[in-house]
């Protein structure tokens, strides 16, 4: 009997997709959700940054609940998390804000200061 209900439990985890599995995990552990987001904008991939904001924003309140709480339409927010989204530096804080995160600047290591021309 156990075995059957461990089987069971195997093949409802396997139905899961992937990128539901992943906002389950950003849902529940906001610094899972702020290191998913940060790794991307490290990246330097705007598109990148853009789909790992869409995906907290998603597992963190819903589309629709995120947009209200940031003071702009659900369609604007989808628009502006799209691949070829190019948000405001404030609808991004106010994004980022609703969705329980805040952006911060560092030193980039090994740099002391900017290079002259």
């Amino acid at each position: 009997m156990k075995a059957e209900t461990h089987l069971k439990a195997q093949r409802a985890a396997a139905s899961v997709s992937h990128d539901e599995a992943l906002k389950a995990r950003l849902a529940k552990n906001t610094k899972l959700a702020a290191a998913y987001v940060q790794a991307a904008l490290q990246d330097g991939d705007q598109a990148a940054y853009l789909l790992a904001l869409r995906r907290v924003a998603e597992a963190r309140g819903g589309m629709a609940q995120v947009a209200k709480a940031a003071g702009v339409s659900r369609e604007s927010l989808y628009r502006t998390l799209s691949k070829g989204g190019n948000p405001r530096l404030t609808t991004l804080t106010a994004v980022l804000q609703a969705s329980g995160l805040a952006l911060s600047v560092h030193a980039k290591p090994g740099v002391t200061r900017a290079k002259s021309r």
